[in-house]
């Protein structure tokens, strides 16, 4: 992983998933992740239109935070290299907590895949890097990804507005103790 953390257990692998570092090679993928009609209602617009948009993304994102703190959203693949969705974790300045964010183009959802690549995600926060507390966010009408934030042991704690301008998001939360993530 990027950055000098020493904490780097990535590429994650699961029973039928590899999770590995975003890097400019996906920037196909991801300019049609981040333009699916689902992320555009439930995450929002990133006007990221062109190949070059979605590098920018990419390098400015996912690759700028593994740099700076050792973790962030991960590439999804099922285990023959097909690109499946984004999965991992974020520290966002609007929150005190490390976010667990995940999505999945829709021919691969409703499989379990990302249930499987949150569980190993959480796993992540709770041995890697230690982490006590994950928390996650939803748009208020999102009721599939607060469902297997519950299947993950998150629970609703309240409606919050991160930002002034933004819009209200559900905030679900867990303590990462000894238990077992995912379970």
């Amino acid at each position: 992983m990027g950055g000098d953390t020493g904490r780097s257990a990535i590429p994650i692998e699961t029973d039928r998933l590899i999770l590995r570092e975003l890097a400019t090679e996906d920037a196909s993928f991801i300019l049609a992740l981040v333009n699916d009609p689902d992320w555009l209602r439930f995450i929002g617009d990133r006007r990221i239109r062109t190949l070059v948009d979605a590098g920018a993304y990419i390098l400015g994102g996912p690759v700028a935070m593994y740099r700076r703190l050792g973790f962030g959203l991960w590439h999804v693949a099922l285990k023959d290299g097909t690109a499946i969705g984004i999965c991992g974790l974020i520290k966002r300045d609007t929150l005190d907590h490390v976010d667990l964010g995940f999505a999945f183009l829709p021919a691969y959802r409703g499989r379990g895949y990302a249930f499987e690549a949150a569980a190993a995600s959480l796993a992540y926060g709770r041995n890697v890097l230690k982490l006590e507390r994950i928390v996650a966010t939803t748009a208020l009408d999102n009721e599939a990804s607060g469902r297997l934030l519950e299947k993950l042991g998150l629970r609703f704690e309240r409606v919050i507005r991160p930002a002034a301008d933004g819009a209200e998001l559900k905030l679900y939360g867990r303590e990462l103790s000894a238990a077992r993530c995912g379970s």
